[in-house]
């Protein structure tokens, strides 16, 4: 039935009014919304004199929490429909601390490949991804090329400390990861991290723990370190020694 509504609404009202009206929608209801308890508990760990970036910004939501709530805020977000909301988002609530910018995000600076994916007939704006040998679900939709780049090598972060990073890439976290690794020694950045249960969970743990980094979840309101690898949970927080 959901899917039905959302592919009469998307036709009806066009791809990007629905996905506006969705937007406007969902930063209306995201704090009561119990699923975003982590990046809520994530943001209250951020002060106000901070700069923070949000990897795969999709329709900005939490780049809109960010942005009223800290320093800076730069989102990466490189599919065409989801960076014109952004921007709309930026535009409507006056997010004079957001930057946005519209490339991916790797471990090689070079073009790429990105899907939204259609399943059923419906766009599914939130499983958009950037086509990888990795990633074996919702490849069907509509593709798109962009430019990437390493994280290291973005131009507009150059003299910046970044304190905090929500990252959210499906399935591409990873290669994110070795794209920063100088940023991550120098900063130390406190990490918010959506993981699916395979080999990409498995190789973050690895290399942000080589670096330093301690991998904890939320549990009853508080953060705990993880003794194995959870597989009913996707959220992991990083906090740096």
């Amino acid at each position: 039935m959901k899917s039905l509504v959302q592919r009469i609404l998307q036709a009806v009202l066009g791809y990007d009014r629905y996905l506006w009206y969705f937007t406007i929608y969902k930063l209306r209801t995201l704090r009561s919304d119990k699923n975003e308890n982590d990046f809520f508990h994530f943001l209250s760990m951020i002060k106000p004199d901070q700069t923070t970036l949000d990897i795969g910004a999709n329709l900005g939501l939490m780049s809109y929490y960010l942005a009223k709530n800290t320093k800076e805020t730069i989102a990466f977000e490189p599919m065409p429909n989801n960076y014109r909301i952004i921007e709309k988002v930026k535009d409507q609530y006056q997010l004079d601390k957001l930057t946005i910018l519209s490339h991916a995000l790797g471990n090689e600076n070079k073009k790429i490949q990105l899907v939204l994916p259609v399943v059923d007939g419906v766009k599914k704006q939130g499983l958009s991804h950037v086509i990888d040998e990795k990633m074996t679900e919702f490849n069907e939709g509509q593709s798109f090329e962009t430019d990437c780049y390493r994280l290291d090598d973005v131009a507009v972060l150059k003299g910046k400390k970044i304190d905090a990073i929500k990252i959210d890439v499906e399935n591409f976290e990873f290669e994110v990861f070795l794209g920063a690794e100088l940023l991550l020694k120098k900063d130390k950045p406190l990490i918010y991290c959506e993981l699916w249960d395979n080999q990409n969970r498995l190789d973050c743990f690895r290399f942000l723990e080589e670096l330093g980094y301690t991998t904890m979840v939320l549990q009853n309101g508080k953060l705990e370190a993880i003794k194995s690898n959870p597989s009913h949970i996707q959220n992991f927080f990083f906090l740096p020694s």
